[in-house]
């Protein structure tokens, strides 16, 4: 099996249907991000991946910090022209490689951000580079701009938004062209719909790359009970995921497995083929290679049209499935 390739945006980016998410393979502040985390078992995931067609890789110099794109650059050492990596700035890392829990989108800051993750990622280019958050005191014609001149330096070949307004996202755009936009979706999760984002990106002929597909691994159902998160994962803080809001969501879970059982998948790759289907690219995220295999199989699943609907009509636009980060989270996203 080699999964099919398929255009992301109009700038001349061709990636694998499917990307894999790298977030949890490394921790991050010092916390596991979905459970422990294993280096071994993660380079490995990025190898079967491979293996596989799936060849693009999504990181970001946040997650560690740092230390995510070390394990990249560790996994891809003497195949670097075999991958499509991309990685993410933005939330401020100081020079003890601290968060300082600031976005930062200043034009000398985009520079070092980039020479910091080239180093880190031991490559002499990133292939999509993506705002990560919007900064709100500085112009997105100033971030986009110094991420063009990276471009022109040959430091860059794409690059993306993440989590932006569809406003912002035409800003942008009008600075350099935008290949991606990465936010949340799943179909617990379509805001960006109801938004006019993807209208946006569609005008705009800018790809979508949705993330946490499987809502935050929910959807692989396995995942019964508030209580079933492991004490320190961050998803205990997530609203959609609390309280009677949850046992809501579950209702919902329900109705999906019904469909991916009478289709013979698995409710994730149920889920994962039906943003292919609708032209997106999404990058679930594992790290660990039996669910990377699972995961890339998806894009050959065919979905058809009365499936499509049957689906979405499960959870209609405007179902309320509770936020997808707390207050505090919610205030970074650009809506």
């Amino acid at each position: 099996m080699s999964i099919k390739k398929v255009k992301l945006g109009s700038q001349g980016l061709v990636v694998p249907a499917i990307g894999l998410g790298c977030m949890g393979m490394t921790t991050m502040a010092g916390n596991d991000i979905y459970g422990k985390a294993d280096a071994q078992e993660a380079i490995a995931t990025i190898h079967k991946s491979l293996e596989l067609g799936g060849n693009f890789l999504d990181t970001a110099d946040l997650y560690g910090p740092h230390l995510n794109e070390r394990l990249i650059a560790k996994a891809i050492t003497g195949n670097r022209d075999k991958y499509i990596i991309a990685t993410k700035f933005a939330w401020e890392i100081d020079g003890n490689e601290q968060l300082t829990w600031r976005i930062n989108g200043k034009k000398d800051y985009v520079k070092t951000a980039a020479e910091r993750s080239l180093k880190n990622l031991e490559t002499d280019y990133i292939d999509l580079y993506y705002m990560h958050r919007l900064d709100p005191e500085t112009p997105i014609e100033e971030t986009v701009g110094a991420m063009a001149d990276l471009v022109k330096e040959g430091k860059v070949r794409y690059i993306g938004l993440s989590e932006v307004a569809a406003e912002t996202i035409k800003r942008a755009h009008a600075v350099h062209p935008i290949t991606a936009l990465q936010s949340e979706y799943s179909l617990f999760e379509r805001s960006v719909e109801e938004q006019g984002i993807l209208d946006a990106l569609n005008e705009l002929g800018i790809g979508f790359v949705p993330y946490s597909p499987l809502g935050r691994g929910f959807i692989s159902g396995e995942i019964k009970t508030p209580d079933d998160f492991p004490d320190n994962d961050f998803r205990r803080s997530i609203p959609k995921f609390q309280g009677e809001q949850f046992y809501k969501n579950i209702t919902l879970l329900n109705a999906i497995n019904e469909l991916a059982v009478a289709k013979g998948v698995t409710p994730s790759q149920l889920a994962i083929a039906w943003a292919v289907n609708k032209g997106f690219v999404p990058i679930p995220g594992t790290k660990r290679v039996k669910y990377a295999e699972q995961n890339l199989a998806a894009a050959s699943i065919n979905i058809t049209a009365e499936e499509m609907h049957r689906l979405e009509s499960m959870i209609p636009l405007g179902t309320e499935t509770g936020n997808r980060y707390d207050a505090w989270g919610m205030s970074m996203v650009n809506l």
